[in-house]
């Protein structure tokens, strides 16, 4: 049996001047067309780990070592100039707050269409083309009204799935989303995951998805790493995790949940245990 190449393979640590040991040995692997969830708590390193993958970490004065293996290169070894061909075309972001990440001065359609050109070259048209099919696939309106739009105007829900279209303008490898739900509500949150569950099944791209919230990420994700205190503890599939957690912080993460879905004796159906994750995630009113 031939075992598939990881999309990207990562084995790093990362260290801050004033503050050593930010991340420390991690270990991750993500296949092509994977979703793989990236839990912890607050400062336990998960948004370090995704500027170390994108390899903006240095830019904060941060020292990574190690390597990063994406696409059967190692990042660590590429220029700066080299690294900016790889963001956004075939490694994408998607932050966590569309107020920060769009431009409030300039208009929707603006800011995808240099998007877009920050990365190809073609006619008018061809952008035209790519902006629409991208504005489609995140379920948002693609006439000129809507794109004619500034941040300000539209809800923070429609922006944050304007930072998604950007962010698959041409169709990446890899989309690293770092807790895209948490300024969302409730009902927002549960379209967003649905839209990245999409993307993954129409674009075959693989997903690093990463929040704190543990019931979110184990109804959208293949594997879950659990990192803390700058270490992934352990990775595993859902079930696992949550029927034979190994790690005490991973226990303890567990029985802190409001709802915990129960497989029943003998179900070994994956897509039941995640209709159960998404029904615990869910708050119920009285």
């Amino acid at each position: 049996m031939i075992l598939e190449t990881p999309l990207l393979s990562a084995r790093l640590s990362v260290d801050y001047r004033n503050k050593p040991g930010v991340l420390r040995k991690i270990v991750l692997d993500i296949r092509r067309g994977e979703i793989v969830g990236l839990v912890g708590e607050s400062g336990s390193g998960k948004s370090t780990l995704a500027l170390a993958l994108l390899q903006l970490v240095q830019s904060k004065g941060a020292k990574l070592q190690g390597e990063v293996i994406f696409q059967g290169e190692n990042l660590l070894q590429k220029t700066e100039n080299q690294l900016r061909t790889i963001r956004g075309r075939h490694m994408s972001v998607v932050l966590q707050s569309p107020l920060t990440s769009l431009n409030p001065a300039l208009r929707i359609g603006t800011q995808l269409r240099e998007a877009w050109g920050a990365h190809a070259k073609g006619t008018t048209e061809e952008c035209a083309a790519a902006v629409r099919v991208a504005m489609r696939s995140v379920s948002l309106p693609d006439d000129d009204d809507f794109l004619k739009r500034r941040p300000s105007q539209i809800s923070v829900g429609q922006g944050q799935r304007v930072i998604i279209a950007m962010a698959i303008l041409h169709r990446p490898a890899l989309l690293i989303a770092d807790e895209p739900t948490s300024a969302l509500d409730t009902i927002t949150q549960s379209e967003i995951l649905s839209l990245f569950a999409r993307l993954n099944g129409e674009l075959d791209v693989a997903i690093l998805y990463i929040s704190h919230d543990l019931l979110s990420v184990a109804s959208l994700c293949n594997r879950i790493a659990i990192l803390h205190d700058g270490e992934i503890v352990e990775c595993d599939t859902p079930t696992v995790i949550f029927d034979s957690p190994r790690h005490a912080y991973t226990r303890r993460l567990i029985a802190a949940l409001p709802n915990r879905p129960h497989r029943r004796a003998g179900d070994e159906s994956s897509a039941r245990f995640g209709e159960e994750l998404v029904s615990a995630s869910v708050p119920h009113h009285k």
